[in-house]
């Protein structure tokens, strides 16, 4: 397809589109499924006070909120799906306006199910989940049951949930003031002015042009000065709702209660900032040699992104893309890569762009229909063909999830999202690297994987580190202002990219700037999951049937257990700092192989 050539949604070859059928076969029956969801609604409220009579009474919920379940989350994926295919579309977004407003009535009248299961008595109900017809319902139950000393009495959590949409004020006003209302104005670039935003921030950063890159990171820090103030206070009340949120349901801090839900010791969090801080020679080394390799005198946080090695020139048809993953993920055996490449060849994929559609890449497994994937595949770009790896990774995540566990249990964690995506990539890493026909596309291989690796494992945990201490202070009586934000980000900036980087005096506003940070205690799990994934590929392209079963017991675990749990199943054991260190120790000596080739 020529770069300029970009079709609009109909005129998509059907070979090159997903195929939703699984799901819906059908616009006509989605509106059908709608309409039924729609019928049941009424029925949720003659569950309501019967759950403690009976293990019948209970059951006979239970089945109809599975059943119901079930039938909204595929409505729900049909209907983003198809707005994905075209963001313009009216009759998409009308389609999928209509089922969040079913499903948000549907919620509502939920509501009361989660703290009257909660209520039974603990006697009966542990009776009761010894009996053979609870085997499907026993995870979710004992999953609720872990909440029953942090859940509040039906009026307090009416009144914690009428507030759920005004405690999204503070996330919503960032969002808006960092999208919409910064006018960051334009940059010149030899190929002529481009528009400042957060978006092209990132692209203008590789940019070779060590002028451009100046411009733009000055330009694009002085917006937020300007704002410096508002946006700290917006950062300070997200950290106030999290420390709220913390103490009504009962947890000694924020971080406890983000870290409740999976089961997750706060020693593993430690022991990821620490493992990392311990590595961070190695990091500064990386630092040194990209300053020498640049050619500068003083590096600046600016020329902290520009790739050292230039984008290698490869061209990959999408069905030759499949065919080299296929190839890399052959350690995984025969079944794993035919139902890969069934899937990639034929119904999964939406593979090119077409006018308004969904910029990125993403994968989106349920429990009923394939586990699709939406991508904007090109074939000169190289990474593209990882992109397919690791979306394929979480697809198969799904896929065998959802075919070993009931539908109350096959979703897996975020903490366990980015392990099968993660390996992929790392397979495909090793195979494009043995195969590599000159010494130019190894160092671009090797620069791009410290890149991915330096973004996903440290920087990742710089932000972790900064996450830990602001809700700290704040929990230990420090007002988060603008001035003692900046500085102890300012240490952090200095703590990890070492004594080669010169920062500006806007630089320790990046701090205000990173919308993971509305969404607490997340970040962490990138750094955890790229360790995982590294420590398990490792083990299964060096061991044998015994390690390869071992990873597909996890991929097949679904929710059955909390992610630590899921891990030791494939081999690894997230709750020490060994896999952290591994990690690290493999990030030196990519360092070190990468600079034998700039030499």
């Amino acid at each position: 397809m020529a770069a300029n050539d970009i079709p609009v949604r109909k005129d998509v070859r059907p070979e090159d589109r997903w195929n939703l059928s699984k799901l819906f076969p059908d616009d006509a029956a989605w509106e059908r499924g709608l309409s039924d969801l729609k019928s049941r609604i009424p029925r949720i409220a003659s569950f309501k006070g019967t759950l403690a009579r009976s293990p019948e009474s209970l059951l006979a919920a239970l089945a109809f909120f599975r059943d119901y379940g079930i039938l909204e989350e595929r409505l729900g994926y049909y209907a983003d799906l198809r707005q994905t295919e075209d963001e313009g579309d009216s009759e998409n977004r009308a389609r999928a306006g209509r089922y969040m407003m079913a499903a948000t009535e549907g919620q509502g009248e939920w509501s009361w199910l989660v703290p009257e299961i909660q209520r039974i008595p603990d006697e009966s109900l542990e009776a009761w989940l010894g009996r053979e017809d609870f085997a499907e319902y026993r995870v979710f139950l004992r999953k609720l049951i872990r909440f029953k000393p942090h859940v509040l009495s039906e009026p307090e959590e009416r009144l914690l949930a009428l507030q759920a949409e005004a405690a999204q004020t503070a996330q919503e006003t960032f969002s808006v003031l960092t999208n919409v209302d910064l006018d960051f104005g334009e940059v010149e670039t030899p190929e002529g002015p481009r528009k400042l935003s957060q978006s092209t921030f990132a692209s203008l950063l590789r940019h070779a042009d060590r002028e451009v890159r100046r411009k733009a990171y000055l330009q694009f820090y002085g917006s937020f000065e300007a704002h410096k103030t508002t946006l700290a206070q917006l950062y300070a009340g997200s950290c106030k709702l999290d420390k709220y949120r913390a103490q009504v349901r009962n947890f000694p801090s924020a971080r406890a209660a983000a870290l409740f839900p999976d089961d997750v010791s706060e020693v593993v969090y430690d022991n990821l900032v620490s493992a990392v801080g311990a590595s961070l020679p190695a990091l500064h080394r990386y630092y040194s040699l990209r300053k020498r390799v640049l050619g500068v005198s003083e590096l600046r946080h600016y020329d902290v992104y520009v790739p050292l090695v230039p984008a290698a020139k490869a061209r990959y048809t999408y069905d030759e893309a499949v065919e080299v993953v296929c190839a890399a993920l052959a350690p995984l055996g025969p079944e794993y890569v035919d139902t890969l490449r069934a899937g990639l060849t034929g119904a999964w994929v939406d593979r090119y762009e077409n006018k308004g559609k969904r910029s990125g890449a993403f994968s989106a497994g349920s429990f009923t229909g394939d586990p699709y994937i939406l991508l904007n595949y090109k074939e000169d770009v190289l990474r593209d063909v990882f992109t397919l790896a690791h979306e394929g990774g979480h697809s198969m995540h799904s896929y065998y999830s959802a075919r070993n566990n009931p539908f109350l249990q096959y979703n897996y964690t975020i903490f366990e999202a980015e392990v099968a995506s993660t390996f992929n990539e790392e397979l495909l890493f090793e195979y494009m690297y043995r195969n590599a026909d000159s010494k130019a596309l190894k160092a671009y291989l090797v620069n791009t994987k410290v890149d991915d690796l330096l973004a996903t494992l440290h920087r990742q945990t710089m932000f972790a580190e900064f996450e830990r201490l602001s809700h700290a202070a704040l929990e230990g009586g420090t007002p988060l202002t603008v001035d003692f934000l900046r500085a102890e980000y300012r240490k952090l900036l200095e703590k990890y990219f070492g004594p080669d980087l010169v920062f500006e005096p806007t630089s320790d506003l990046e701090g205000l700037r990173i919308p993971h940070f509305y969404n607490a205690f997340y970040v962490y799990k990138y750094s955890t999951g790229v360790s995982a994934a590294a420590a398990l590929a490792r083990r299964v392209l060096e061991g044998g049937k015994a390690e390869r079963d071992a990873y597909f017991a996890f991929l097949k675990s679904g929710g059955s257990r909390f992610p630590i749990e899921s891990l030791k199943l494939a081999g690894v054991d997230m709750s020490t700092p060994g896999p952290v260190e591994a990690a690290c120790a493999e990030f030196a000596r990519l360092v070190d192989e990468l600079e034998g080739l700039l030499a």
